[in-house]
């Protein structure tokens, strides 16, 4: 049995990179196309890129980075199925709570 650790590690990785690919919300994609973007994403810029990506946004236009983070979040939630417990929502509120810092 996979660890609550592993699994939102994993789900992270995957909202980094969905969040880090081209598709867009507004392409209002299927959980297949979510699927593919993570796949390609990760092929493209290896995890590690995904986050740097993620950060480089979130440090250039944090006013847009918290939508987009929420969007993937929620497509990746979609088509790989949630981490347990509620973690999305405990790091949505942290999130929420750096926005309105900066």
């Amino acid at each position: 049995m996979r660890s609550a650790l592993y699994d939102l590690s994993q789900s992270a990785a995957r909202a980094d990179a969905l969040f880090a690919s081209a598709l867009q919300r507004s392409d209002e994609p299927s959980a297949r196309q979510v699927e593919q973007a993570v796949t390609a994403a990760i092929g493209a810029f290896g995890a590690r890129g995904c986050a740097a990506r993620v950060a480089q946004a979130y440090g250039e236009h944090p006013e847009t980075a918290v939508t987009r983070m929420r969007w993937a979040r929620t497509a990746v939630a979609d088509a790989f199925g949630a981490p347990p417990d509620g973690a999305w929502a405990r790091e949505r509120d942290d999130l929420n709570s750096l926005a309105l810092v900066g």
